[in-house]
């Protein structure tokens, strides 16, 4: 009887270990963690953007265009009429080669393609990682929005319905100036 109950009650403790170990992604949370290559192996996490509004785009390559829409949103709000505060925001880009069938070659020429015309970086998951970590889907577009502190401000599994596209892009431009 004994056995049993110190079973139970370390079963109990591992579970609640590796169940606090995978926190997932929340709107209102902490955005948890990570460390990511970009195309030239140099790593990077949020702190690589330190102080900055985050747009990160986690995307499998076999669904690059299912945003196009919104990031051509952001861009424009950005770039073209500064609505975006560039000082304090970046949108960036991870590829998640694990739900793709596409070579490692093909997608390191998306990923080019997409850095040249959104003039950000673009990082590397190959194994998946983030679908454990933040619980997103496979085969997907994930978009998330991390104010400065890193808390998940947006979160969009999917497309980005267009009636929200001008309500996320104003989220930015508040978050920016806080």
């Amino acid at each position: 009887m004994k056995k049993l109950i110190l079973i139970s009650v370390l079963l109990s403790f591992t579970l609640m270990t590796v169940h606090s170990q995978t926190a997932k992604l929340e709107v209102g949370k902490k955005v948890p963690e990570w460390v990511l290559p970009d195309a030239n192996g140099t790593p990077h996490s949020m702190d690589t953007w330190k102080g900055k509004v985050l747009q990160i785009n986690y995307v499998d390559p076999d669904e690059e265009d299912l945003n196009e829409h919104f990031n051509e949103e952001v861009d424009k709000a950005t770039d073209v009429d500064m609505r975006i505060d560039k000082e304090y925001f970046k949108g960036f880009g991870i590829v998640d080669s694990k739900s793709t069938w596409k070579p490692n070659g093909i997608i390191k020429m998306i990923a080019k393609r997409k850095e040249k015309k959104y003039g950000t970086t673009i990082l590397f998951d190959t194994e998946g990682v983030l679908h454990d970590k933040w619980d997103t889907p496979m085969d997907s577009y994930t978009i998330v929005i991390a104010d400065k502190d890193r808390i998940c401000r947006a979160l969009y599994k999917g497309r980005v319905p267009d009636d929200e596209v001008e309500d996320i892009i104003q989220l930015i431009i508040q978050l920016t100036k806080e």
